[in-house]
């Protein structure tokens, strides 16, 4: 059996480099800059989303595809920020794949969008290992869940562009060292970025908003066609 699911696995990765691989050219076409955001469930994900799109509204167009086992509630949370948001339930699934955001791509009216995040499924393990043809990946640590969880999942902290310590208005209430995740993150991946911050009171987003508005300024310049023309 053991023999029978190595190649089973390998194809399947095969078959999602390959859409994942559509995916990144269609994003690359219209200009558009996305983000695949991971984190395990309660760090912070949805939170971040709505206090990123105050932050730039009327600056960059974004729209959100939201990632869960199910209900559409991180989707209306999004929404009633007045941007576009696509729900994927995955009845199960520990992931998204590009195929999935192929299929949420049909839903999205991409004219004026500058930014796309597409929020995983909430987990530090599978999300990992599936490309969905996004620019950068970003990962959030909740300080409540412990600065051990790099070194327990390294994967997930290795692949990462940026790491969001969240929640830091807490750490007088845990016994987390963020100066050991940062430690940790940097040997995991020397060129990553470690911005600590709190959804709660925003202290430390202006550094995570300078960084997404310099992708999105670079990505606005390497468009190769029609501005967002490209609805499927």
């Amino acid at each position: 059996m053991a023999e029978i699911a190595v190649p089973v696995v390998r194809n399947i990765l095969q078959a999602n480099e390959r859409l994942a691989s559509e995916n990144r050219r269609r994003f690359d076409e219209a200009g558009i800059f996305v983000i695949n955001l991971m984190s395990s469930p309660g760090a912070g994900k949805t939170s971040l989303l709505e206090k990123t799109i105050d932050a730039l509204a009327g600056r960059i167009g974004i729209a959100v595809i939201e990632g869960d086992l199910q209900s559409s509630c991180d989707a209306e949370r999004i929404q009633k920020k007045g941007v576009q948001a696509v729900q994927i339930n995955t009845d199960g699934g520990c992931h998204l794949d590009g195929n999935m955001i192929q299929i949420a791509l049909s839903a999205i009216d991409l004219t004026g969008v500058d930014l796309l995040i597409i929020e995983n499924v909430g987990n530090l393990v599978c999300p990992a290992e599936f490309n969905l043809g996004e620019h950068e990946k970003v990962t959030i640590l909740s300080v409540a869940e412990g600065d051990d969880k790099p070194v327990k999942y390294p994967l997930m902290f290795q692949i990462c562009s940026v790491l969001l310590v969240n929640k830091i208005d807490l750490l007088p209430y845990t016994d987390c060292d963020v100066a050991k995740i940062r430690q940790t993150a940097k040997h995991l991946n020397p060129a990553g970025k470690v911005f600590e911050i709190s959804c709660r009171t925003g202290e430390g987003f202006a550094p995570w908003l300078y960084w997404i508005e310099e992708k999105v300024r670079e990505h606005r310049k390497n468009r190769t066609s029609s501005p967002h023309s490209d609805k499927r």
